[in-house]
């Protein structure tokens, strides 16, 4: 959920653009393990199927008023004051995008 407060939402975009990295090729494996944690560890909260929770539904036509940059920050980093924690310390910028690319992905979602 994107924090009310203008100021924390503007630090969020700034940290954005420190994250305008390329993209690299994520191994078959690296992307099977991501897809399970956008599903479960990401899924608790956002519902398995992302329509919502704890935090807001993820779905595609909500994601795609954000950029890449802005989705691979707040996963990044998390968002102040929220329930969205920063996976910084677990997750690579590369891995980021990669998720923030399937937030942008239509497609059937089916969890494991």
């Amino acid at each position: 959920m994107i924090s009310k407060s203008p100021h924390k939402f503007l630090i969020l975009l700034a940290m954005a653009a420190l994250t305008g990295t390329t993209f690299a090729d994520i191994s078959t494996e690296r992307q099977r393990q991501l897809d399970s944690l956008l599903t479960h560890d990401c899924g608790s909260c956002h519902g398995l199927k992302r329509n919502g929770g704890l935090g807001p539904a993820l779905h595609v036509k909500d994601m795609q008023k954000y950029s890449i940059e802005a989705l691979v920050a707040v996963i990044l980093y998390g968002i102040p004051d929220s329930a969205m924690p920063p996976w910084g310390e677990l997750l690579s910028k590369d891995d980021a995008r990669y998720l923030a690319e399937e937030l942008l992905a239509p497609k059937q979602i089916t969890p494991d």
